[in-house]
This record gives C-alpha cells, sequence and structure tokens, in this order.
C-alpha cells in the first residue's frame, strides 16, 4: 500500500511540474506524458485544483499556483500605461454580458482584460497572464488555447494553436499590435501573426487596440490589411493625418481621450467596417 501511495504522489509532482512549466496543457499532452489513464489523470487533476495549484477550463487545465515572472512582458507593461488605459476603459465599455471575446497576448489587451475581468463572458486567449486574470473568477468561462509557449512573454502561438482557432467563432476579436501603417497591421513575431490571423478568422468583429506611437511604424511580420479591420481603439494624441487615414480605409476610429486625473470619454468616427 505504501508504495502505491508513494508512486501516486511520485505521479501528482510530475504532472503538477508538467503544467507549472507549461502553464498550461491540454488533457492529451498529460495522457501522453504520464502514460495513465484519463479517469488516473482527471482524478490527479481534481486534487491539484482542490490544492489551489490548477484549474481545469476548456481544453485542458491551467496552472494558477505561484508564478516566475515574465520579464519581456513585465517591462513593456509601465510603457505608454495612460494611453493603454485610456484605451482598455473604452474598449471594456463596449463589451455587453454574456458576449464571447478572444484576447490576444499584448499589453494594452491586458489592460482590455483587467477591466473585464468578473464579468459574465465566454473568454478565448492565449495569454497566460490574460488567463490567470479570469481563472479564478466563475462568472467568467475561460478557453485556452494551447501551442508553443512564449518564455518571455507567455504567450501561446504556433499550428497547434491556430487548429484549435479554427474551430472557434466569437462575437468579438481584440488584438494589440507592434505597429500600424498603410500597409495594415504588423507585429514583431512571424508565428504570432499565423496565430492571430486564425484569432481575426474566428471573430464577427475585429478591433484593434494600439496606443498612437504604433502609428507610421514598421515591423517584422505583416498582419492584415486595414480593410480586414472593423474598428481600431487608440488614444487622442493620434495626430489628425493618421485619423484621416484611417478613416479613408473605412475602418470605425475611437479616439480615448488621455488627461490628468483619468481618462474622459472617448469620441468615435464610425469607417466602413466588415461588420458592426
Amino acid at each position: 500500500m505504501n508504495g502505491k501511495i508513494a508512486l501516486a504522489e511520485q505521479r501528482r509532482a510530475q504532472l503538477l511540474e508538467l503544467i507549472r512549466v507549461r502553464r498550461f496543457a491540454s488533457l492529451q499532452e498529460l495522457l501522453q506524458e504520464l502514460h495513465v489513464s484519463e479517469s488516473t489523470v482527471r482524478r490527479d487533476l481534481e486534487l491539484l485544483e482542490e490544492l489551489g495549484l490548477a484549474r481545469r477550463v476548456h481544453g485542458g487545465v491551467l496552472y494558477v499556483g505561484s508564478a516566475p515572472a515574465l520579464p519581456h512582458f513585465e517591462a513593456r507593461q509601465p510603457v505608454r500605461r495612460e494611453q493603454k488605459q485610456a484605451i482598455a476603459m473604452h474598449t471594456a465599455s463596449l463589451i455587453e454580458d454574456g458576449e464571447s471575446v478572444i484576447l490576444d497576448g499584448g499589453t494594452t489587451t491586458y489592460e482590455v482584460a483587467r477591466l473585464l475581468a468578473g464579468r459574465p463572458l465566454h473568454i478565448v486567449t492565449n495569454s497566460l497572464p490574460i488567463a490567470d486574470l479570469f481563472a479564478p473568477h466563475p462568472n467568467s468561462d475561460l478557453v485556452m488555447i494551447g501551442g508553443n509557449i512564449c518564455p518571455r512573454t507567455g504567450v501561446a502561438m504556433g499550428p497547434f494553436a491556430v487548429e484549435m482557432l479554427a474551430k472557434l467563432r466569437v462575437r468579438r476579436t481584440i488584438l494589440s499590435v507592434a505597429a500600424i501603417n498603410e500597409e495594415g497591421c504588423f507585429n514583431n513575431n512571424r508565428m504570432l501573426v499565423e496565430t492571430e490571423r486564425a484569432m481575426l478568422r474566428a471573430g464577427a468583429q475585429v478591433i484593434i487596440v494600439a496606443d498612437s506611437s504604433k502609428f507610421g511604424q514598421q515591423s517584422i511580420a505583416h498582419l492584415c490589411p486595414l480593410s480586414e479591420i472593423d474598428l481600431i481603439v487608440t488614444d487622442s494624441e493620434l495626430p489628425a493625418e493618421w485619423q484621416s487615414r484611417i478613416e479613408a480605409a473605412g475602418v470605425s476610429l475611437h479616439l480615448a481621450p488621455v488627461r490628468v486625473g483619468g481618462p474622459q470619454r472617448a469620441s468615435s468616427k464610425e469607417g466602413n467596417g466588415r461588420s458592426g
């Protein structure tokens, strides 16, 4: 009996380590790694959940214990934070309870997620930091997209993520980008862009959240032309030249004022976006 208990404890420790390292793992991945029955894995996951170390979500299990820092993500969070928070406040006001929403792993999207956490929503994300915001809230239905995890940002990407996203449809997709110019939106990782293209296809409405410093810039990988975007939410520091360019492309533009003492009500300039 003692031998069986020791083996069970060893198996659970291995299971916990797999989840901790990957931050998220599908049930199929755990079965392949541990070589035990599905019922055994489910019982072990139930115990880890009771201990507050993991949480089962659609698609697999999420690690919710103590976590190592994500230096790149944490370094980017404070950059233009007032602008990001103003953008997030306006974007969150557009989301109605009960909606299904895809959120990518950008720092501006993270600010949106902070305001949505706890609301009755169906959330799909490839971001471990964003998933951590929603995991403790029973009102939120959380779907975690798996794939190759970037250790710098905690974001899942790659063919497994694309395959999972291909099976999903949501009301809104909210993405942040590294650059916006006349050719459209760009990000700084080709594998990430392939994953975000799948997010675009899954959303009935596509919303880009990006502060005004991203406009007129260039990055490595082209995500989409402006014509594939329904709405851009940015801050009121966006130059008039770029406001005109966005409107001319038929994209709805919402400007979130940034003022000392907190963001004010945003203004909007409606274009001819793909859908409402």
